[in-house]
């Protein structure tokens, strides 16, 4: 990426804060609150989102069999089914339909999946007038403005946005304010258009191939209106929202309002199996009896294609198939929180899981225009109701993007200092160079204190923003010229000379070059727990270049890693790790890294560092062996985004807890910085945005000690706070 485009898309960035955020901020972070609040209902949670993704994986299984039996039960029922290839194919047969019925006009309901075809457009160019009925879908076709969330595509605009947009339209009596009055206003102008319509055209949410039923999900009644009162019913739906049987439903009724918008059940759950056996609506005879009108209704069940078949054969692509379009990878990520989806999107879909349905559907150049906004925070892992690994999805998107790149006019710059085992022309400079920090960290550190001078002067600032993107902003962290490897092998000795455990300290990269405090305090800690420690050499874990799409160098560190440690591992030893990140690669990254007998010991056996001591006090040892609460020490605490994935943050904040400190904890998804994410010059207004609303919460907190655990979260809250926080073992170090 040029500078010139890294400027344009900071420029883009600070637009869509300053204009659309604060809305976008609002609502989600809301729905993502209603989530949580939801979900704790729940008896088993976990178990029914096992079920959905047993389901989901079983349906794509047998795609093409359910595929046959939806279309002969369809048929049999009444109606048609035309499997589109494409959205031209799709647009074409739907265009015939209407014309068949003599269609003026179309009522259609929320449809993400009318919308990737782009059917409204192509009715336009017939001469039918297409009609969103959905209240969100509406204000944009009013606004012609593209939707901003799968869900509730108009999250971006204000109430009082909306009140504009209706007095510029319409002209109303009496001016609107309130939103009851915008809503009451609306559904006046809507079933004026619905009563007249000829077509009625939804989406589908669910469809059974047992019965031929069709589940609609919704949050008003406007998709019933557009099913039953046309004579002629268009559905339009993906080919993967097949589900074997009309059972199948209960835990996606369950679970799709819970982790959309945080509704045990969201307002309209609508099954019907069409034709649908009640007569239309006769506006011009309102005194007869419904029930006393002729049957006499269409059917046609649109099932698009457009490179669902081609994603199923896809190993890695494969999964975006499951999704079920619930938005909660939306509403639980922090830049997308920050930005909405006319940042975070693409041709249709947005959020976390848009990465793999725009590669699929569009192809990598549309993917390649977000997709960095993945941070790979791993937040959605947890919220997604079937369990879908998006950060991987995401992964694997990049490195293809990668593979398609050409690298830049200064990539002979690091030719010869980044070893990385991807093509020479592939990444860009600036990924290939945080994609191999490692590197940059042994040089800095064998060089320092002059690295740090050097890396804190205002020409290398400059060169580094002009060639490498690197915000002018930030600082690098100090490189230390002792690095925690040296230290523990150099100290005196001053192990348990009877230990009841054994453990290997993992040196990560962060630790071992930069925070070294830490790694001496967790040295000090555990071994006043009574555990022997070592810290051997051992490579970076390949947490930087996977995040920047570099997957054959992250696979070659982990080979190195699992290398290094099998010995330990061979003698019983525990692999203790303080960065978050890289224990998320050792347990779950590794595992599509390294074959199962290489990574199965390894991610076993490795721990968490407050982990490890929780483990440790609950088996016997005393606190009192560490640096425990003088009186009523109060600590503001940040748990590492993974950490809090993994189900980890408990165990430090019981810890700390046990030691005599008062917590307070911190309730956002992610500090922001992400690894490299907040350094590029791109990202960093981005990066500060979401990171002032953790820095909110640590300032109200208004504690005696700032916490925090991972590498980045410390580097984020140093910039936001000018204070640099430490990580909860150094509170804990008896040495202090």
């Amino acid at each position: 990426m040029s500078t010139d485009s890294r400027a344009a898309k900071a420029a883009r960035i600070r637009e869509l804060l300053d204009t659309e955020g604060e809305a976008v901020a609002t609502n989600t972070r809301g729905f993502n609150q209603g989530r949580y609040d939801s979900v704790a209902r729940l008896e088993d949670y976990e178990g029914l989102k096992d079920e959905a993704r047993a389901i989901k994986e079983d349906a794509i299984e047998r795609l093409p069999e359910l595929l046959d039996e939806l279309t002969e039960t369809i048929e049999e029922n009444g109606g048609t089914v035309y499997v589109a290839e494409d959205a031209a194919d799709a647009n074409e047969y739907i265009a015939d339909v209407c014309a068949d019925a003599e269609a003026d006009r179309v009522v259609k309901s929320k449809s993400m999946t009318s919308e990737e075809i782009e059917v409204n457009d192509h009715l336009h160019s017939r001469d039918v007038d297409v009609v969103e009925t959905d209240l969100g879908e509406w204000v944009l076709q009013l606004a012609d403005e593209a939707p901003s969330h799968i869900v509730a595509p108009a999250i971006h605009k204000s109430r009082q946005g909306i009140a504009e947009l209706f007095e510029e339209r319409f002209d109303p009596d009496e001016p609107l304010e309130t939103a009851e009055e915008l809503t009451m206003f609306a559904r006046e102008k809507l079933g004026e258009r619905i009563e007249g319509a000829d077509v009625g055209m939804t989406g589908a949410n669910f469809l059974t191939a047992d019965t031929g039923t069709m589940a609609l999900v919704t949050s008003e009644g406007n998709a019933r209106k557009s099913v039953t009162v046309p004579d002629t019913h268009v559905a339009v739906a993906g080919v993967e929202k097949i589900v074997p049987s009309v059972e199948d439903l209960r835990p996606f009724v369950e679970l799709i309002g819970r982790s959309g918008t945080g509704q045990d059940i969201t307002s309209y759950v609508s099954l019907f199996t069409p034709p649908i056996d009640s007569p239309t609506v006769d506006f011009d005879d309102p005194d007869t009896p419904i029930t006393d009108g002729e049957i006499d209704r269409e059917f046609h069940l649109v099932l698009i294609d457009n490179g669902r078949l081609a994603m199923r054969e896809d190993p890695d692509l494969k999964e975006t198939l499951y999704c079920i379009r619930c938005s909660a990878c939306s509403n639980t990520c922090a830049n997308f929180q920050s930005v909405g989806g006319h940042a975070f999107g693409g041709e249709t879909y947005s959020g976390g899981i848009a990465t793999g349905w725009e590669a699929g559907i569009e192809g990598l150049d549309t993917a390649a225009e977000f997709n960095d906004l993945c941070t790979g925070c791993s937040r959605c892992v947890e919220a997604c109701p079937v369990k879908i690994d998006i950060p991987w999805i995401n992964t694997v998107v990049r490195n293809r993007i990668n593979e398609g790149g050409n690298g830049g006019r200064f990539d002979f710059l690091v030719n010869g200092l980044s070893p990385d085992a991807e093509d020479d022309a592939s990444p860009t400079l600036q990924k290939r160079v945080f994609g191999n920090f490692e590197t940059l960290a042994k040089l800095g550190s064998a060089t320092a204190p002059l690295s740090n001078w050097m890396a804190h002067s205002r020409p290398v600032g400059w060169l580094l923003e002009r060639t490498l993107g690197v915000d002018h902003r930030r600082e690098f962290p100090a490189f230390r010229r002792q690095t925690l490897v040296k230290w523990a092998r150099d100290r005196d000795g001053t192990a348990p000379t009877d230990p009841e455990r054994r453990v290997v300290l993992y040196p990560d990269v962060y630790t071992n070059y930069m925070l070294v405090e830490r790694g001496k305090a967790a040295v000090r800690a555990l071994e006043a727990l009574g555990v022997a420690v070592e810290v051997p050499s051992v490579p970076g874990s390949g947490r930087p270049p996977l995040s920047q799409g570099m997957i054959d160098t992250a696979r070659a560190k982990a080979e190195g890693v699992a290398e290094a440690l099998d010995p330990y591992l061979e003698d019983g030893d525990d692999i203790v790790v303080i960065e978050p990140s890289d224990l998320a690669m050792f347990t779950g990254d590794y595992e599509r890294l390294l074959p199962a007998e290489d990574y199965e010991p390894l991610a076993a056996n490795s721990y968490e560092l407050i982990e490890y001591v929780y483990g440790l006090l609950e088996n016997g040892a005393s606190p009192e062996t560490l640096s425990v609460a003088d009186s009523s020490e109060t600590v503001a605490y940040h748990s590492h985004c993974q950490q809090r994935t993994m189900s980890l943050e408990a165990h430090t904040v019981a810890v700390l807890t046990e030691c005599g400190y008062d917590v307070t904890t911190s309730d956002v998804e992610c500090c922001g910085m992400a690894g490299s994410f907040g350094y590029k010059s791109q990202y960093y207004d981005l990066s500060m945005d979401v990171g002032e609303n953790l820095a909110g919460q640590l300032r109200e907190a208004d504690a005696d000690h700032v916490l925090a655990s991972g590498t980045s979260c410390t580097d984020q809250i140093g910039d936001l706070l000018a204070s640099e926080p430490r990580h909860p073992i150094e509170l804990l170090d008896p040495a202090r």
